[in-house]
């Protein structure tokens, strides 16, 4: 006998050691002869991870699919795997050191560092694997690959060297987000924009040789509001100490005020006075003449808006900081690069890639100073100067002009620490030619993004796509296979050797200096003494952007990549369309061919799943305190609760709104389903080989299996087309609705009655409903349906692999009746609810306007209507009496007599009450929702949250207009 209640925390590890010891998710289990492939590449969690909302709800949708697609015999595939995450692994490895009191990482040396990094990752390295099993996702855990592990490695040196050789990755010098915790540049991902509390300090700029303006304002119709003469042009910045690298100050073209100045020089209030700077006045675009004075200046090599604006205009870049954000303090005097920098912008030349390295414009007071002491003191000398614009305090005086405002601020994700854009050397891959293919599959049909919005997403960004900076300052990753010679020169191979062989050629067939230093250096050759390595790692993106064609054992002709390659469907979070998914577009496109040379994508679809938030609408976030942990889900409800919530609430382009109560809920719909196959044993039901649909003569019986046939031609449509959540509302409204309140309720007679016949008929069906139950649950709650299908019977195979149910039974007549039954005690409930009708009190059933057809039901079904609607006798008339509840029901009126059963006068008072009050909640919703500033103002996520109130109440007065126009009525 099947236990009272369902107990997750037993039945879960049982159920997944037998998936385990079948070897039930292996590629190709339970594969057809001859069948086509359906293959899944897992997003690789990084090897630091941990299991959150966000991964249960990819998880679990690409989970559906791939038990859906097993179940119909197809060869499948889902390929797991994970990030070696560098920035991430490094920060975790480096505490742990510190955590021991061991030598951190630059003691220990690289080798000896990476040595601790794989000791970490195989002890401690892989947990959200374990936690991925426990949500159920059916991996084929056997293929696990890892971005570091010797395939993919080799995946990567093939692909590197190959875009080298072909103009696609090279390397040069550009604006970088730079992390001044680890040292490195990192990706926009690893950027997170926050509001803080900043200040807008604005600065006089004086113009060269004391020359003056006449500075003129005028309104929209041309009038002169304000002139006065200028011999400074005034700029304003939230960053004083980037004030030192400025290139030029930028105005915009239709900006009259500063006509007359511009192309004549200013200089930068800062710095030793014999030595100040003079930089241009230029016209550009990007300047907003109505924000701020409109004059911006131009700080190339600090800012990524002034990098654009000085590359567009030919002016100089000087770096200002070290890798640790403090002031450069190397190189010679302020006044010797001040002197050189000054020529160069008198010349109109930009400085060459030396003299940029070389160049140190910081004045001696700041050489080493933090970038944020810097400031403090770079203020104050100009404020003394009487460089600051002023306005007038309260009592009049003047005093420096500083806005104290709100400003976003770059952090790193990992560090915490204020990201700078940093001019750097760094290697880059030509994305803007990799992504046309890339465009063009998608614009073209052959990958399609879901929901069909994110096409416009995927196109802005590539169409607008940037170099792709590709090298990373860390040790842990996949080190750059390159080497530089004596001279500079770079040699990129996949071995040292290789480089070596290359370098040897280079040197001994060019006549120079190098050519006797090498032939010296080879007649007793040491390693290292001819060459040196790159230092510098690959972001993380580059391998994982190879996952789809590496994980299968490219660049090795290997029969998993000829028989899954390419894949079918991508699941994943739109944060990352443009890091992962546009770039594995465009290496799949580039490296894989089909046999007539052919680009091939490496999928057809991109499922773009949407947030997971807190219940009222909020992100979730640490510092909210609202973040929900998926594995204490699991724990309380289960993870069949968790998984069939998410997938109920994926409706396509919308955010889950996940409150802990709707996971009680949903496991009382696997406690239904339980409680209805224990029903069902106590009963006498069980399986029956012999069992065929086609043979049932009880309509009761041939509804439910019509119901069951459409049930399961939308539930293969839906999940076919990742409608998750329709596919999850069907099978709640069968096995809810259909089965357990009305199919199992019309039987109770059958089963208590002495037709054998009939009660035979009826176990046999309701085992046969039950087991195709299981099989279509089963991708949505896969522990409990394989626990009850291993309990209902003796079984040849698992749950897992059994055949999807095919749709094969319809009789509309059947069909047509008992929903007609279903329709009408349903619409007497509901009159009973509305009107407060005491649970034992009974009246007559009077039908009106009847037809033949409905009064065979009416008799038919007399003794289930009675029970049911909790009436007394059902009644044929021509007319409905007066005082009735009155419910249509096809071409017939059911009127239920409301003067016997209730106190109708004070009804209608408690009704009126209630309506009252909720149009008063919608007076007030609308006036919230009228008024334009809170909208505009308020978050999204309220505004949105008063709008489902608002829909909410309407409902409600809706009901509360019917039930008080039935109520006057029947007075």
């Amino acid at each position: 006998m099947l236990e009272k209640t369902y107990d997750s925390a037993a039945v879960e590890p049982k159920i997944a050691a037998a998936w385990d010891e079948a070897d039930a998710f292996r590629a190709g289990a339970n594969a057809k002869p001859g069948a086509e492939t359906f293959t899944i590449v897992i997003p690789p969690p990084n090897v630091t991870g941990s299991l959150h909302m966000g991964h249960a709800l990819n998880n679990t949708l690409q989970d559906i699919m791939i038990r859906f697609e097993r179940m119909r015999g197809k060869d499948v595939l889902w390929q797991p795997g994970m990030d070696h995450a560098g920035i991430a692994t490094q920060m975790v490895v480096e505490r742990k050191l510190a955590e021991a009191q061991q030598p951190g990482r630059r003691a220990l040396g690289r080798e000896a560092f990476i040595d601790k990094v794989w000791e970490w990752k195989a002890e401690s390295g892989g947990l959200i694997f374990n936690q991925l099993k426990r949500l159920g996702a059916s991996c084929d855990w056997s293929r696990e690959r890892f971005t570091m592990d010797e395939g993919l490695s080799k995946a990567v040196l093939e692909v590197f060297v190959t875009l080298y050789k072909q103009g696609l990755i090279y390397r040069g010098k550009r604006l970088v987000n730079w992390d001044p915790q680890f040292e490195t540049a990192i990706s926009d991902i690893e950027v997170e924009n926050r509001e803080v509390d900043g200040h807008m300090w604005h600065f006089k700029y004086p113009l060269a040789g004391g020359e003056t303006y006449t500075y003129v304002e005028k309104d929209a119709d041309g009038n002169i509001t304000f002139q006065e003469e200028r011999n400074y042009i005034s700029i304003a910045t939230t960053r004083p100490e980037t004030m030192l690298g400025d290139g030029a100050v930028a105005v915009h073209p239709s900006d009259e005020r500063y006509a007359p100045i511009v192309g004549k020089l200013c200089e930068i209030p800062v710095g030793p006075k014999e030595h100040r700077r003079l930089i241009p006045i230029i016209t550009d675009e990007y300047p907003d003449p109505t924000f701020g004075s409109g004059a911006v200046k131009i700080t190339g090599a600090h800012d990524f808006n002034d990098y654009q604006v000085a590359k567009r205009n030919n002016i100089p870049l000087y770096r200002l900081m070290d890798t640790q954000a403090q002031m450069r303090a190397d190189g010679e005097d302020y006044a010797v690069y001040a002197t050189r920098a000054l020529e160069i912008a008198k010349s109109g030349t930009l400085p060459t890639e030396a003299e940029v390295d070389e160049i140190n414009l910081v004045p001696e007071e700041y050489r080493g100073l933090d970038r944020y002491e810097a400031r403090k003191r770079i203020v104050a000398a100009i404020n003394a100067e009487g460089l600051a614009v002023t306005v007038k305090d309260a009592e009049g005086n003047d005093v420096p002009y500083v806005e104290n405002k709100k400003i976003m601020q770059p952090f790193g994700d990992r560090s915490n620490v204020v990201i700078e854009p940093m001019l750097t050397d760094q290697w880059f891959v030509d994305a803007k030619t990799l992504a046309e293919p890339a465009i063009a599959s998608v614009r073209e049909g052959r990958t399609n993004f879901v929901p069909k919005n994110w096409d416009k997403t995927y196109y802005e960004w590539m169409e607008n796509i940037q170099p792709w900076c590709i090298s990373r300052q860390l040790w842990w990753g996949h080190q750059i296979p390159a080497w530089y010679g004596p001279d500079g020169q770079c040699f990129v191979e996949k071995t040292e050797e290789e480089a070596l062989d290359a370098a040897i050629q280079h040197y001994l067939a060019h006549e120079g200096p190098w050519k006797a230093w090498v032939q010296e250096k080879l007649e007793n050759f040491k390693p290292g003494e001819i060459l040196i390595r790159d230092e510098d790692v690959l972001d993380t993106w580059f391998s994982s952007a190879l996952w789809p064609f590496s994980t299968l054992g490219w660049p090795d002709k290997t029969p998993e990549l000829a028989r899954y390659y390419p894949t079918n469907v991508l699941v994943t979070g739109f944060d990352i369309i443009f890091f992962w998914v546009a770039r594995m577009m465009m290496m799949g496109l580039h490296f894989m061919k089909d046999e007539e040379g052919n680009s091939v994508e490496p999928f057809n679809t991109v499922y773009v799943h949407a947030l997971v938030r807190d219940k009222n609408g909020q992100k979730m976030s640490k510092s909210k305190g609202n973040v929900i942990d998926p594995l204490d889900l699991i724990d309380e409800y289960g993870a069949d609760a968790l998984r069939f919530t998410l997938a109920i609430m994926a409706a396509q382009g919308r955010d889950v709104k996940l409150d802990p109560a709707r996971i009680a809920g949903y496991r009382n719909f696997g406690t239904k389903l339980w409680n209805a196959t224990r029903f069902a044993e106590m009963n006498g039901v069980k399986r029956d080989p012999q069992f065929l649909p086609q043979a049932v003569t009880q309509t009761v019986n041939r509804w439910i299996l019509t119901e069951l046939s459409a049930t399961i031609r939308e539930v293969r449509a839906a999940i076919e087309t990742q409608r998750f959540n329709e596919a999850a509302a069907s099978l709640y409204r069968f096995v809810w609705n259909q089965v357990c309140d009305w199919y199992l309720e019309l039987l109770k007679p059958i089963f208590s009655g002495e037709d054998e016949g009939a009660k035979a008929e009826a176990q046999a069906c309701v085992a046969y409903v039950l087991e195709e139950i299981y099989k279509l649950l089963h991708p949505f709650m896969p522990f409990m349906t394989e626990e009850l299908w291993a309990h209902t019977a003796e079984r040849d195979r698992l749950l897992c692999h059994a055949a999807w149910p095919q749709p094969g039974f319809e009789d509309a007549a059947a069909a047509s009746e008992i929903n007609w039954l279903v329709d009408l005690v349903t619409g007497i409930r509901s009159v009973r609810a509305e009107m407060n009708v005491p649970p034992s009190a009974k009246a007559p059933l009077i039908v009106v306007g009847a037809t033949a057809l409905t009064e065979g039901r009416l008799q038919r079904h007399a003794a289930a209507i009675e029970r049911l609607a909790r009436v007394e006798g059902i009644e044929l008339a021509n007319a409905a009496p007066r005082g009735a509840a009155q419910v249509v029901i096809g071409e017939a009126t059911a009127c239920l007599p409301l003067g016997s059963l209730v106190d109708l006068s004070a009804e209608q008072t408690r009704i009126e009450k209630a309506l009252a009050k909720t149009v008063a909640e919608i007076d007030r919703a609308q006036k919230k929702l009228g008024n334009e500033k809170f909208v505009a103002n308020a978050d999204p996520e309220i505004v949105a949250a008063e709008r489902e109130r608002l829909a909410e109440f309407e409902v409600q007065r809706a009901s509360l207009e019917t039930a008080l126009q039935r109520v006057k009525e029947a007075i």
